[in-house]
């Protein structure tokens, strides 16, 4: 499995953990994110993830800045991607399920590291339901750039 991952200042320090955890679990990982905590624009780093996530070339991304819900944002500006902020269990499963997104947020200032572990974790786990197909065909319809 290919996975992409991005990070503002806010996200560093649980980027740079979870990318040490999904290596240890022999996952190919790609960091597109800052490498440092000092001050960065968010929607750079989410809108640069948007781009390499919707060519197709990983499996999914990981998003992450303070919240994750900036970071987001910037990522959903790139047609095709559906970038789900996850927070617990229950959201993780159905980003996946619901809307088979293909980016997840994470707030490196709103979860600890094993908590981002078990939602990454989760996702990797779940499946998408094609009875839902029909939703994501109508966001596609919707435009973006």
């Amino acid at each position: 499995m290919k996975i992409a991952i991005a990070n503002d200042h806010g996200g560093y320090e649980l980027k740079v953990h979870l990318v040490n955890y999904l290596k240890e679990k022999g996952y190919e990982v790609v960091d597109l994110g800052t490498d440092s905590n000092h001050s960065v624009d968010y929607p750079l780093f989410g809108y640069k993830l948007g781009k390499e996530i919707a060519t197709n070339k990983y499996d999914f991304g990981i998003a992450i800045c303070g919240t994750g819900i900036g970071i987001s944002i910037a990522a959903n500006k790139v047609k095709g991607i559906r970038a789900a902020l996850i927070y617990d269990e229950k959201t993780a499963i159905l980003a996946k399920q619901h809307n088979n997104a293909n980016i997840i947020a994470l707030g490196g200032r709103t979860q600890t590291n094993r908590e981002a572990e078990k939602l990454v974790d989760t996702f990797i786990n779940s499946e998408f339901e094609l009875r839902h197909q029909h939703r994501l065909d109508l966001l596609e319809k919707m435009g973006g750039e």
